[in-house]
């Protein structure tokens, strides 16, 4: 066991006072509680860090999330341990890594029954809602407050799951989310009790479906293409040439572009139209019909098809993330007018990275940079210094230690992650680890991306598909856009053997089963 390791041990043993059913029987007077911060995470679905203008993004703009960086600090490399949808949820929810809190893929439902941070937050006197998509199949009970999408849920007059019932609600779903959360804020909650509340948006998931009012921004930009736009994979493994998420190959011209008969009924692609009242059709048709005819018109083939629907895509997309942004500047603003803004920590992120065409790609679920890595900001005042950024190795495992940790609720034992309060306040531990693990288990399924598990130290990142029994090594600090992997260069067979002994601590130190036993979807 390595003094790292220790270390990370003794300041959870120390956190930790009791178990969960100790902190049931703890009471906390309403003098404290006003005094102990409230905390509101405000959770995208899918939104690539390289879409907030505060990470350097060079095709949009995100004025109210970059106001939180600008108040507050941003991580630089901030992590996922699993990046896919429900299972980063379940990550966040437990402070448990995949094989621990059950949940490896988007297809098994999340077991309510087990340790949760909202559970110890509640039950240490804070007041817990959860709005928006929740995307763990049960019912999220255990909060004091829920209103949450089925499933997916809808872009356009979305139904949500509440304690009453389904409920339909006409408008763009980024808007009543945040409506939601307001009318809780406002309303419903005790003023007498700090809150936490987890503000998750559905947007920008495909099929990128913008708000009516932004149907025609930025079609008079040409979005910058990404340099790997048209990367042959040739100096990676079998699995980058086996995955199914190309704009080329793969990205539907109806489902994903809408390109269609809007009035073909039986068409599948049309589902959301049929949920559209005659006004917001009429809206729709007004931004896409004439754009899709002078498409039809052109007959691009070839490079010039894949340029046409990346800017199709991305601008799709970066229309999802502009309501994204107006919405966090309503919350903001609400936070500034009631008095709450000086005591409320507001954290932004989202459950993965995603490709806005880095490799002609687009979805998430690799250990390559741009589905690993994930936005994380974070707003404290008189806490966090303004305009600070991290580059420590964080992950979302730590989310839920962290809120704890703010809260003055004691971090469980069997929590995996560490606490990022100390960051937060400008005081990172000289122990602070060294590097973090991955892994992905859902194959085969939607597009295709094989098995892997890996290390990352801030440099080296070392990735095993085990399926294929594939080794990829990368040095990010020459070679950021992972072109070419350099496992079998005998000048790294150092770096191999030390990541490799470094893959191997870490899948102690997290219990991770060495059997390959788990099946996508059982």
């Amino acid at each position: 066991m390595t003094a790292n390791h220790i270390n990370r041990r003794q300041f959870l043993r120390s956190a930790a006072i009791g178990s969960a059913a100790f902190m049931m029987s703890v009471n906390f007077s309403c003098a404290s509680q006003k005094k102990r911060p409230n905390i509101l995470f405000i959770f995208a679905d899918d939104h690539a860090y390289q879409a907030i203008s505060a990470y350097g993004s060079n095709r949009n703009k995100t004025p109210n999330i970059d106001r939180l960086a600008n108040e507050g600090i941003l991580f630089t490399n901030c992590c996922v341990t699993n990046s896919i949808c429900a299972p980063s949820r379940a990550v966040i929810q437990t402070g448990k890594h995949s094989h621990l809190n059950g949940v490896y893929d988007n297809r098994q439902e999340f077991d309510t029954s087990q340790q949760t941070f909202p559970k110890l937050m509640k039950s240490a006197g804070y007041e817990t809602a959860m709005i928006g998509k929740w995307h763990l199949k049960a019912e999220p009970s255990y909060f004091d407050y829920w209103e949450v999408l089925p499933g997916q849920g809808h872009y356009y007059n979305p139904d949500f799951r509440t304690v009453n019932g389904m409920v339909r609600e006409e408008g763009y779903v980024t808007d009543i989310i945040t409506d939601k959360a307001l009318n809780w804020l406002q309303t419903k909650r005790d003023p007498e009790k700090p809150f936490m509340l987890m503000l998750q948006h559905k947007a920008p998931h495909r099929e990128w479906l913008p708000n009516l009012k932004d149907i025609n921004l930025y079609d008079d930009i040409e979005m910058p293409e990404p340099q790997t736009l048209f990367d042959d994979y040739s100096g990676r493994g079998t699995a980058a040439t086996m995955q199914e998420m190309e704009i080329d190959r793969h990205m539907s011209l109806n489902t994903d572009l809408k390109v269609w008969n809007y009035d073909d009924p039986t068409a599948r692609e049309s589902h959301f139209i049929k949920r559209m009242t005659p006004r917001q059709l009429e809206q729709w048709r007004a931004g896409y019909e004439q754009k899709n005819l002078s498409f039809q018109a052109a007959e691009p083939q070839g490079n010039e098809l894949v340029r046409w629907k990346y800017q199709r895509y991305i601008k799709d997309y970066l229309r999802c993330i502009h309501s994204i942004d107006e919405n966090v500047g309503r919350v903001l603003a609400y936070l500034d007018e009631s008095g709450l803004a000086k005591n409320t920590v507001v954290v932004y992120s989202s459950d993965q990275g995603f490709y806005l065409g880095e490799h002609g790609w687009f979805d998430k679920r690799w250990m390559y940079e741009e589905s690993f890595k994930t936005p994380f900001i974070a707003r404290w005042p008189g806490v966090i210094q303004s305009g600070s950024t991290s580059d420590a190795l964080v992950s979302n495992l730590d989310f839920p230690e962290t809120f704890l940790d703010i809260a003055g609720v004691p971090i469980p034992e069997d929590m995996q992650g560490v606490s990022l309060k100390p960051i937060l306040k400008g005081k990172q531990p000289t122990n602070w680890r060294q590097s973090l693990y991955y892994h992905y288990y859902e194959y085969p399924a939607v597009h295709m991306v094989n098995k892997h598990e890996g290390v990352y130290d801030g440099r080296y990142k070392l990735m095993h598909f085990y399926e294929l029994d594939e080794w990829e090594l990368y040095d990010l600090q020459n070679d950021p856009q992972e072109l070419s992997s350099l496992y079998d260069d005998p000048a790294y067979a150092a770096e191999v053997t030390r990541l490799k002994a470094e893959l191997n601590k870490l899948k102690k130190q997290y219990k991770v089963p060495e059997e390959r036993t788990y099946e996508y979807g059982k």
